[in-house]
């Protein structure tokens, strides 16, 4: 009988009962995009923000004192230490490594340069003159322990380096020359010079006749050099298999007032909830635990720049989540206020005809709850469609329609749905049949 009278009531009043639906509907469907959105925002700009470069930076824990004006570390390349490469393969064992989108190792150095095989080894004839030299990684592949080949280098750490040409190969003596340098030395791609080393005084150590494959340009000093690999850098500064500096690209969680805390400070619970969370200064720290001697620091710029925005995109997200369910409560509450005043009539006949107060309120609340469902079943399809379209436009990809997302749009839309008709379903619960039976 219950079930009967629900029915009834959608087949005389389908009218009204669409306009409670379809509000329901666009609210939801408005919620479930910005949801949507927001839910998949994090790791798009996180992605998107990458092209900032790195947000880490590795340095030896031994080395000189920083001196660093304006974010600006201005203290000599070669003053320090120097860290092991073959350590950097750990990277890929600590518990957020699939969050590190890359990193290269940087030896900084300087080479004399002359023309092609004008400098032999073991010469005394020493040209004058020295320029920057710097070694790094390019599509370097590096062998993890698991079995597996990981591919990094410079370009996923500095990706505003732009390369007239080609990037260097690493088992070819190749080099790109800064576009300063190349226009000092009248140097273009596809010619040649020689890098030599002279640790012994007035004595030519080492020397290497290298290919110019492209011309760097990065606003920095590095247009004044020459960029090749790291192998060949640590051969003419003499530190092989050691590098300078670590660069560390990885994908984080805007730091919170927890993830700030100082973790020498928080109960093992805490600990192991934030060393669980991809807070960049959780990933500075595991890094450093695989990399001994090691001083992680964080490129506060970069990191607290990229925080902002993606708490305010989210911010943003959730108020205009907030505002629909908010609309579509005063909508619902709208209806079923004209719903009630509509049918007085029929509340009084039914209890005076013996339906208590809480059978009443099942009922009314009992046809709120099929709006809600079926307007919330519509609104996840449209808002699905909706969130798409704003993911192709704004990310140049869309999310994924969630199982997961589909059962908190029509959990909201019930629970919205039955807060804005509260006060209306209470006014027919307290109806009092005699007066109106008698059209008082």
């Amino acid at each position: 009988m219950f079930l009967r009278l629900v029915a009834d009531s959608f087949s005389r009043r389908l009218s009204r009962k669409t306009l409670t639906a379809g509000a329901v509907a666009l609210g939801m469907a408005v919620s479930t995009a910005s949801l949507s959105v927001s839910l998949d925002v994090g790791d798009r700009l996180a992605r998107e923000f990458r092209s900032l470069g790195a947000n880490l930076v590795v340095t030896p824990k031994a080395d000189s004192l920083p001196l660093e004006i304006g974010g600006m570390d201005y203290r000599p390349v070669n003053a320090g230490a120097y860290l092991p490469e073959s350590d950097l393969v750990k990277l890929r064992t600590i518990f957020w490594r699939n969050n590190i989108v890359g990193f290269a190792p940087v030896l900084e150095a300087s080479a004399g340069v002359a023309n092609p095989g004008s400098v032999p080894h073991g010469s005394s004839s020493i040209p004058a003159g020295k320029i920057p030299l710097i070694g790094t990684w390019f599509k370097h592949r590096l062998q993890i322990p698991d079995g597996s080949t990981y591919v990094t280098g410079i370009e996923e750490t500095n990706p505003w380096w732009r390369v007239e040409g080609r990037w260097f190969d690493e088992d070819k003596p190749e080099c790109i020359v800064g576009v300063r340098l190349a226009k000092r030395l009248s140097l273009t791609p596809g010619g040649r010079l020689t890098l030599f080393e002279s640790r012994e005084e007035n004595v030519v150590t080492f020397s290497k006749d290298l290919t110019i494959v492209g011309l760097l340009e990065t606003g920095g000093a590095e247009d004044g050099g020459v960029v090749t690999s790291l192998d060949l850098a640590q051969k003419l500064s003499g530190q092989p298999g050691r590098y300078r500096r670590l660069y560390v690209s990885a994908l984080t969680k805007p730091e919170d007032a927890f993830g700030r805390r100082d973790p020498k400070t928080l109960a093992p619970a805490e600990f192991d909830r934030w060393f669980c969370t991809p807070y960049i200064s959780a990933i500075a720290l595991q890094i450093q635990q695989v990399l001994p001697g090691s001083d992680v620091r964080v490129i506060r710029r970069v990191a607290e720049g990229e925080g902002r925005v993606l708490t305010r995109v989210r911010d943003l997200l959730w108020l205009v989540s907030v505002a629909a369910l908010l609309a579509v409560g005063l909508a619902v509450a709208a209806t079923s206020a004209a719903t009630i005043l509509e049918r007085r009539s029929e509340i009084a006949l039914m209890k005076a005809l013996g339906a208590d107060s809480g059978l009443v309120g099942r009922l009314f609340a009992a046809e709120q709850v099929v709006l809600a469902l079926t307007g919330g079943a519509l609104g996840y399809a449209l808002g699905i469609l909706l969130a798409r379209m704003l993911g192709q436009i704004v990310f140049g990809a869309a999310p994924e329609p969630s199982p997961l997302l589909l059962a908190a749009a029509l959990g909201l839309a019930v629970v919205v749905t039955l807060a804005g008709s509260a006060y209306s379903l209470r006014r027919a619960a307290r109806v009092e049949p005699a007066p109106i039976l008698r059209g008082e």
